[in-house]
Parts: structure tokens; C-alpha cells; sequence
């Protein structure tokens, strides 16, 4: 199955996917997405890790990677995002917002991501995520149930209704153990920062350290209800 097909068709495979892949391996699901999508599935990666373009990688060599550079992000992230580039056989496109920071500024006034960071999130990353994958019929992502309580039902292939896309998360089963002793066994290429006190990565505005024992994505959006930036 190469071919675009319709919405319906699309949901219906992503709900049987749902049930037939649960236990199967993020290896196993990756096959799967490669079999079924051909050219028409992409990689997304926020390069915290490259743990997700790793295992694509190596199921479908010269896999689309799609990272979003807001304009905000850490100097040590853009350069998770060139090493990946050098060294795994993907293909990483750089999104961009339609706006440049200082257009950004220059309409809605600085710093919009301290005053209304849903704003800022939906211009800066769910508006180029939703139009760069209308050329795909499905996207991976690096979701896990432990992540957060709103995570805690990721399906390993589920349905975006927003986006119409089947959306796969081949590691959502996995927990932080798993996703490190991969990184080790692997050599994979992890971004500095979780060297350095920071347990999930985002935009460098809306991002902090975490406390040792501190949940993992308190440091994002910290003293803020928004636990989400909008793609998922």
C-alpha cells in the first residue's frame, strides 16, 4: 500500500494496526509503517535523542527525519539535528515557521511564547508540522506512555483525526530504561542537555532544568497549566 488512499481507508487500518501490533517490537512496527506506507510515512524528532531515526532507519534507509526549528531552540538542539543529519542514513528536512521571530514580534509584540504560549505554539510548530505532511499518509513519533498522564493511552498506530493521518509511536510501550539502554547498546546520538540537568527539551524560552526526582516535563512551560504544545 504505496498509493494515497482515502481517510476512511486510512482510519480503518490505523484502528486494526492498533490491535494487531500492540505487543509487537518498535522494530516490528517499523516494518510494518515501511510495508504498508512505502515512501509515504515520515520520522518526526524534537532531537532530544535520535533513538526514533535510529530504529527507522534502519527499517527503511533514507527515511524522512522532520524537525521543526521554531526559532527558539538550543544551540546544543540544532546540533543534535546536524549530527543526525552526518551520521544515520535518513534525510532530514528542516521545517521553519511562516514567520521569522522578528516578524513574529513585530505583529503580535516579543516574546509571545511568555505572554500566550499556546499562540506561540500553534504559529511556530503545529501550523508547519500540519503542512509539511500533506505529502505523507502517516508520521512516527517518539510518544511514550510514561511520558505523562496524558500520554498514558498512545496507541502504538492511532488515528489523528486532526491532521488525517495515521500516526505511529512504535516506542510507546517502551520507558526511560528501555530508551537508555537502547542509547547504549546502540551509541546513539542524544542532545547534551540531558547531560545537563534537562529531562525534556523544547524551545530554550519555555524550557528548564529539572530537579532530581523532579517529574521529567516539569521543565516545560514550568508554573504554566500547558503541558502540551499542540501536535499531540
Amino acid at each position: 500500500m504505496t498509493a494515497t488512499h482515502t481517510d476512511e481507508a486510512l482510519e480503518q487500518l490505523a484502528l486494526t494496526a492498533a490491535r494487531e501490533l500492540e505487543d509487537a517490537t518498535a522494530e516490528e512496527i517499523l516494518a510494518w509503517a515501511s510495508e504498508t506506507f512505502g515512501p509515504r510515512w515520515c520520522v518526526t524528532s524534537s532531537m532530544e535523542d535520535a533513538v526514533l531515526a535510529h530504529l527507522a532507519s534502519r527499517v527503511q534507509p533514507g527515511i524522512d527525519v522532520v524537525f521543526l526549528d521554531t526559532g527558539y531552540h538550543f544551540v546544543e538542539t540544532i546540533g543534535t539535528r546536524d549530527a543526525v543529519a552526518a551520521v544515520y542514513p535518513v534525510n532530514v528536512i528542516t521545517l521553519t515557521p511562516r514567520q521569522t521571530v522578528a516578524e513574529q514580534d513585530a505583529e503580535y509584540g516579543p516574546k509571545l511564547h511568555d505572554r500566550d504560549p499556546d499562540r506561540c505554539c500553534a504559529l511556530r510548530k503545529v501550523a508547519p508540522l500540519q503542512t509539511s505532511l500533506d505529502g505523507y499518509d502517516a508520521w512516527a513519533t517518539g510518544l511514550r506512555r510514561d511520558d505523562s498522564p496524558e500520554r498514558a493511552d498512545t496507541p502504538v498506530v492511532g488515528w489523528d483525526a486532526k491532521k488525517r493521518k495515521v500516526k505511529i509511536s512504535p516506542i510507546a510501550r517502551w520507558n526511560q530504561d528501555q530508551v537508555d539502554a537502547y542509547i547504549l547498546e546502540h551509541g546513539v546520538l542524544t542532545n547534551p542537555l540531558l547531560m545537563d540537568g534537562y529531562a525534556s527539551i523544547g524551545c530554550e524560552p519555555c524550557t528548564r532544568r529539572v530537579a532530581p526526582g523532579e517529574d521529567p516535563r516539569a521543565g516545560r512551560w514550568a508554573g504554566r497549566a500547558k503541558t502540551e504544545c499542540g501536535i499531540h
